[in-house]
């Protein structure tokens, strides 16, 4: 799929993009006017990125703290490999749950492999929640820490970083 966008065009909105997308509710056409094309050129770019792989998705970031979650913990459990899959697959569609991953356990000092998010206004909801998920899930005799953000990182969208064969995603 041809874009019609120049390298020049090409490169800025790239850069652009870096800095998140425009909050009005024509982002695209916004961009487009950023780099002198048009909105459908900037459309078309998009596409072609996500053809060629170079983004599964486009995502918010919201700030959860000055939403009145502070109470946000990462649930990590120790699941057998053989169960990892179908067991991520359920705690990701689990009501409470806003992001679920498998990670490679880092032995003997870290044992766990699956890790959840959940976000809460109170500790006591959020321990709550998570005991109940678990035992909703029958994974309560799995071992899990549950871990309590104590601070709040600035969140960003991804990178790109220039190498010897073009640009690649980075970040």
């Amino acid at each position: 799929m041809k874009t019609g966008l120049s390298p020049e065009q090409t490169q800025a909105l790239r850069r652009h993009l870096e800095d998140g997308l425009p909050r009005v509710s024509r982002p695209y056409q916004t961009l487009a006017e950023r780099i002198n094309a048009d909105e459908n050129q900037v459309l078309a770019q998009m596409h072609q990125w996500h053809e060629q792989g170079l983004f599964r998705r486009v995502g918010l970031v919201l700030n959860h703290r000055a939403l009145g979650f502070t109470a946000n913990a990462m649930l990590v459990l120790d699941v057998p490999d053989a169960l990892i899959d179908e067991v991520g697959q359920r705690l990701g569609r689990a009501s409470g749950i806003t992001l679920c991953y498998q990670r490679p356990r880092r032995l003997p000092q870290w044992r766990y492999n699956l890790f959840c998010m959940v976000h809460g206004r109170q500790r006591a909801q959020v321990e709550a929640q998570i005991q109940a998920l678990l035992e909703e899930h029958l994974l309560s005799d799995l071992p899990h820490q549950l871990l309590f953000s104590t601070h709040a990182f600035k969140q960003c969208g991804g990178r790109f970083a220039a190498s010897s064969t073009g640009t690649k995603p980075h970040g």
